[in-house]
């Protein structure tokens, strides 16, 4: 049995990682509550070879960058590794990840599980999205887009012109 004092860290780095493909709302709504409860928060972008991104992980990490920038806690980085290999590297000890429905909980859930028996010392802290969040998804942003729907309502200022750069592009 571990004792309290033995899971205690002076300093409480917390990893929430994600292909941010954009970055909408709802992201930020974690990430914003996520630095009300850590002492730091690294916003790792995810290369994810098992998806076709819109934006290159540079971009997507600049993006996060400058919709971040007013969050003092708050770091961007990117990674390619095995999730629990990078949050070692950054010598944290929590993964947070945000749930919009009982269906996410179930692949993270796994994920967790797998994480635990991976590395044991480092937890998932599971945050609920905003209620005006639940139904937001960055494929749902980008099929709006890629139509010109609006979403100045789902993703920050910057992120909806970067948007509208890439599919002008693609005309």
């Amino acid at each position: 049995m571990v004792k309290m004092n033995e899971m205690k860290h002076d300093y409480k780095i917390a990893v929430y990682p994600g292909s941010f493909d954009p970055v909408t709302f709802g992201h930020l709504d974690i990430i914003h509550r996520a630095a009300n409860v850590f002492d730091k928060v690294i916003v790792a972008v995810l290369n994810n070879s098992r998806k076709n991104p819109l934006f290159t992980v540079e971009e997507r990490t600049q993006l996060l960058q400058e919709v971040t920038r007013g969050v003092p806690n708050v770091e961007v980085d990117s990674f390619g590794d095995l999730l629990i290999n990078y949050v070692a590297e950054k010598k944290a000890h929590v993964i947070v990840k945000g749930l919009r429905a009982v269906s996410d909980f179930e692949y993270e859930m796994q994920m967790a599980s797998l994480n635990h028996k991976l590395n044991d010392k480092v937890e998932t802290f599971f945050m609920m999205t905003s209620p005006q969040y639940s139904y937001l998804s960055s494929s749902i942003v980008k099929e709006i887009a890629r139509y010109h729907g609006p979403v100045s309502d789902l993703v920050p200022l910057e992120v909806e012109a970067a948007l509208r750069i890439k599919y002008t592009e693609d005309r």
